[in-house]
């Protein structure tokens, strides 16, 4: 979980643009991949986030340090913790929304979001993946 660290200590926060808390954005990064900022691509997703070009596409097409669009545009960023987490907020900002049927929008919709797809949110989230969040939650939601 030290790169969760990394991650928590240095997204920005602006609850403007960015409606997941660090600590949430760390856990879905966890829950992804261990944070794993050297997994690459497998298939059709990339990064510490296990984002495809679909999401990156829907979430504005973000680039490692403000780039110009390039053919390598998108692995380059959703490899880099920093700009796929800019990434998720982004699709986060555009896709939010409640999928719990609770009347709050919160981390856990947002990791249904980020797994199961905007339009597939209510869906059921696999158990064992469900549950390393929900520990990742409580570990760090009160630090």
């Amino acid at each position: 979980m030290s790169i969760l660290c990394v991650v928590y200590r240095n997204v920005p926060s602006n609850s403007q643009s960015q409606p997941l808390s660090q600590v949430c954005l760390g856990c879905i990064c966890e829950v992804s991949s261990g944070c794993n900022t050297t997994i690459g691509c497998s298939g059709a997703v990339c990064g510490p986030f296990g984002i495809t070009w679909e999401y990156w596409t829907d979430a504005g097409k973000p680039t490692l340090n403000n780039e110009q669009l390039s053919d390598n545009a998108y692995p380059k960023c959703v490899n880099d913790p920093y700009c796929a987490a800019a990434a998720v907020q982004n699709y986060m900002n555009k896709f939010g929304r409640d999928c719990t049927g609770n009347g709050v929008v919160d981390c856990e919709d947002y990791l249904r979001i980020h797994r199961l797809g905007a339009n597939g949110c209510n869906g059921a989230l696999n158990s064992k993946y469900e549950n390393r969040f929900k520990l990742c939650l409580r570990t760090f939601q009160n630090q």
